[in-house]
């Protein structure tokens, strides 16, 4: 916690943070799409947030979708829901790294539900390192900071451009330092849950800078994909097949959902073909599942650990949701599991990874 507390200092009083510290580690929490607001599975979220607590991080990373409100084209932001955030993503935390997913930007006609807190949940945040005077500049819900050995790199899924311009001095300065790059974004680059063709666009554009890691959020679910290279013209993914591997070996993508929100099944679970994923984007697929969870990261000079972990929420309270499933009724549902039926109220490790200098 010492050079933490050097790291706020810098990041708040020097013109150009930079806060590598080779002799030290941080651990950090990964979360998304968490279950605050009527519309979420609140004691999901509970659960999530308890048990992040006990990691004792330094830092959270939230991928985006605070809060889930019931209303459309709400008018204001209900305290309540910053009340909250403020006491279980805020106050445990040195240091809040934030992404803005879509539920929290103003409703508008494609996101009726949008609650429109983000002008409140923004503040909340540890400040990104103040970029360059001079040059091109990240957009405004984009920015970096430098943690220890890591700098982590939030982008704006909803207004995409190419981050290149702005960003390439940004990491070769901390690849001569040596340090690890972490990227942050809402919604996937790459998913199987509800897929968007952006193999040419977004993806290439991505690993074409080579980060060590990607995270995003929006779908409930957790996926993990192995390191992979930049997209081929013909879509194909060049991956390695490792979860313990060499940093440079490829840029790995992890989507990690699972907060609170409600669960929604694989589009290939539902029998939706235009949404289903490509052959080659399931070759690339680890390990993937509909569950609560978060994810914590142990970052060092020479290595960097991920654990997933499953939180199994006990039975939800009186006057709560009693299920966590979207369109719990439906028939799809009959033939799909949640990765927590017929397991205990608990936290395990389901999923882990390493990569190493």
């Amino acid at each position: 916690m010492r050079s933490l507390i050097l790291c706020i200092v810098c990041l708040f009083f020097l013109p150009a943070a930079v806060c590598a510290h080779e002799a030290e580690s941080v651990k950090v929490v990964v979360v998304g799409d968490t279950g605050i607001g009527e519309s979420a599975f609140h004691s999901g979220f509970v659960a999530v947030q308890n048990a992040m607590r006990k990691e004792k991080a330094d830092a959270i990373l939230h991928l985006g979708d605070f809060v889930y409100q019931p209303e459309k084209f709400p008018k204001a932001c209900n305290p309540k829901y910053i009340d909250e955030i403020k006491k279980t993503l805020v106050q445990p935390y040195a240091i809040r790294i934030f992404v803005a997913g879509d539920n929290d930007r103003p409703p508008q006609k494609w996101k009726p539900k949008a609650s429109g807190c983000w002008d409140k949940i923004a503040p909340l945040a540890t400040p990104f390192d103040r970029p360059a005077a001079l040059g091109p500049k990240p957009g405004a819900l984009e920015g970096v900071m430098h943690l220890e050995t890591t700098l982590f790199v939030v982008l704006d899924a909803y207004d995409w451009q190419d981050p290149a311009l702005w960003l390439k001095p940004l990491m070769r300065a901390a690849r001569h330092k040596g340090m690890w790059i972490i990227f942050a974004l809402h919604e996937p680059a790459l998913t199987t849950a509800w897929y968007k063709e952006k193999r040419q666009t977004v993806l290439k554009q991505i690993n074409a800078l080579g980060p060590d890691l990607v995270f995003a959020g929006n779908q409930h679910s957790y996926e993990r994909f192995y390191p992979m290279g930049i997209p081929q013209e013909d879509g194909s993914l060049p991956v390695v097949k490792q979860s313990k591997y060499k940093k440079g070996v490829g840029t790995m993508h992890v989507v990690s959902g699972g907060g609170g929100a409600a669960f929604k099944p694989f589009a290939d679970q539902q029998g939706k073909n235009k949404r289903t994923a490509p052959d080659t984007v399931f070759d690339a697929l680890a390990k993937r599942a509909l569950m609560f969870h978060y994810v914590s990261l142990e970052i060092s000079h020479d290595t960097l650990t991920a654990k997933t972990f499953r939180v199994c929420p006990p039975p939800p309270g009186s006057g709560e949701k009693k299920n966590p499933r979207w369109h719990a009724g439906d028939d799809m549902w009959k033939t799909i599991t949640l990765e927590c039926d017929g397991k205990e109220a608990g936290v395990t490790v389901f999923d882990q990874f390493e990569i190493r200098r």
